[in-house]
């Protein structure tokens, strides 16, 4: 199941942009980032079995294990893409929001667009290495 950021703004050589490749490595399902100007630019096709999830403010908040069990069970049903949508410095409309699969949140903060994606970097590998059985998630 392909992990796929969607981001509109460019990271380019950033602090953050370090910490979204560090963890981007780490991740051994297949991931890819794709970065669309602030406003315009054409999202990429939208393939069957494709689940949209939105990094919007209004979302749920899921613990590491709950995101690591829903991304479980979308790969168990077949799912072959799980895109992350991050929108402009505005969010997204109510009409995106209404076609989204899932709205997810980092809690009820703010957060700037280069960091939430460096925060969601590193949930998708503590989510992938949680479902691996891997050593790098402790539940407290």
């Amino acid at each position: 199941m392909l992990l796929h950021v969607v981001a509109r703004g460019r990271i380019g050589r950033s602090p953050e942009a370090e910490l979204v490749a560090r963890y981007l490595k780490r991740i051994i399902w297949p991931t890819r980032v794709t970065e669309l100007p602030d406003t315009g630019g054409k999202l990429p096709a939208l393939e069957p079995q494709t689940v949209r999830v939105l990094l919007d403010e209004k979302g749920e908040v899921l613990g590491s294990l709950d995101f690591a069990r829903r991304l479980e069970r979308w790969r168990d049903t077949g799912t072959r893409e799980v895109r992350f949508l991050i929108g402009a410095a505005d969010g997204f409309g109510d009409a995106e929001r209404a076609e989204a699969d899932l709205l997810l949140s980092f809690g009820r903060a703010t957060w700037p667009h280069m960091l939430a994606r460096a925060m969601l970097a590193e949930q998708l590998f503590r989510a992938t290495s949680i479902l691996a059985g891997h050593p790098y998630h402790r539940e407290g």
